[in-house]
């Protein structure tokens, strides 16, 4: 089974692993892996794979299950072989900024939660870019603008974020760790990992967060919509840091 460094470090960009196994479509299996799997509406990561013994690169294009195992896409011909000692490189840049609009999705969620009540329905994500849907009746810019005010308050309040693990059942009883209106959970999880943004939003998560709220930067609603009658979708943007 693959440990799957993320969960506990999302600041490790480089890592060394193991070659595991090579599936049959040439995909990478390794001992140790830091890439992002994807998964909650984030997207995978992507980055390099070099063999120090052979000055040998591989490009990442993809890392995510398959098969039962976690399997990193290799573009081109090119395999390292079992048992190879490997050097993984993330793109951090885009790592980075997805941590950056992950954690401002959360800073989203805890606010339209805590102010309005509403449980999410939907929710995307890219490099700096985001929407989230909401079980709300009512959309307007006046809404809109309400909401971009808050969650940057809650940017320049510099709140710490915490990651840990609960067990199931402690979990189950939670009954606010859940904010989708579905509980999307999967029965056999027994261990369920936390994202806590300290004083504003607790919710089970498994991507990847910067340390604070003031990482984010600040961010801007670009749009609004209906979805549907008791579906509402808010969209944002992240400023570029300096």
């Amino acid at each position: 089974m693959t440990e799957l460094l993320f969960l506990t470090d999302a600041y490790l960009a480089e890592f060394d692993a193991t070659v595991a196994d090579v599936t049959d479509d040439g995909g990478v299996v390794l001992d140790r892996t830091a890439f992002y799997i994807g998964g909650g509406g984030q997207p995978c990561d992507v980055g390099t794979l070099t063999d120090p013994a052979s000055d040998a690169m591989y490009q990442v294009t993809k890392a995510g299950r398959g098969g039962g195992a976690i399997v990193h896409t290799i573009d081109g011909d090119q395999r390292p072989a079992v048992g190879a000692t490997l050097h993984g490189t993330i793109d951090w840049e885009r790592r980075y900024l997805l941590m950056r609009t992950h954690t401002a999705l959360h800073i989203l969620c805890g606010v339209v939660w805590r102010d309005y009540g509403a449980f999410v329905t939907g929710g995307d994500m890219q490099p700096g870019r985001a929407r989230m849907d909401f079980e709300l009746e009512n959309m307007s810019a006046e809404f809109a603008e309400e909401v971009e005010a808050r969650i940057n308050a809650e940017v320049a309040a510099a709140r710490d974020i915490g990651v840990d693990f609960m067990n199931r059942a402690d979990a189950d009883a939670h009954p606010d760790l859940i904010r989708t209106k579905i509980n999307l959970l999967p029965a056999a999880i027994s261990e369920v990992r936390t994202i806590d943004i300290r004083g504003l939003d607790l919710q089970a998560d498994g991507g990847t967060h910067v340390h604070n709220t003031r990482e984010v930067g600040r961010i801007s609603v670009v749009g609004h919509e209906s979805k549907g009658r008791i579906n509402k979708r808010l969209r944002i943007a992240l400023a570029e840091m300096g």
